[in-house]
């Protein structure tokens, strides 16, 4: 079965303008299709195993499929996917995402790249935000960071 994503969610992965989507889609140089309901163009998911710039599994795929269908846990594996790739700006494209539906993991997770410095300038007062935040939300190891630097 194939699975579709927006070409927003391409272009960001495959680290292409969307420009450069549409023009693949004009020379048919990609598997798409057009969902006349929604009004919206859609790529075949697979198409990121040859255009992606890291390797991208047939598991990645339905990471990536629930990620474009906005599942915040989805979005927070696929920041750690590309973060474990050293691709840090399009994982803190997804971080984001799902920082904005409260997830908690992702929140520790865009604090501890704004603690080290990856894939954005380190800073100390936006760390020390988001693993808060993520602490009000219950996370385990964001408790644990500020318990440490209340009592210490």
């Amino acid at each position: 079965m194939t699975h579709y994503i927006s070409i927003k969610t391409y272009a960001n992965l495959a680290a292409l303008s969307e420009r450069t989507i549409r023009r693949y889609i004009a020379t048919k140089e990609i598997h798409f299709l057009v969902d006349t309901a929604k009004n919206k163009t859609l790529i075949a998911a697979n198409e990121l195993i040859k255009n992606a710039p890291i390797p991208i599994s047939a598991d990645d795929i339905m990471v990536i499929v629930d990620a474009d269908n906005g599942d915040a846990e989805a979005q927070n594996n696929l920041a750690i996917l590309f973060l474990e790739q050293a691709k840090p700006s399009i994982a803190l494209y997804w971080l984001h995402l799902a920082v904005k539906q409260d997830n908690p993991d992702a929140m520790h997770l865009l604090g501890q790249c704004y603690q080290s410095g990856e894939g954005v300038i380190k800073d100390k007062n936006q760390a020390m935000t988001w693993i808060s935040k993520a602490a009000t939300l219950g996370h385990k190891i964001a408790l644990k960071q500020m318990d440490h630097i209340y009592f210490r």
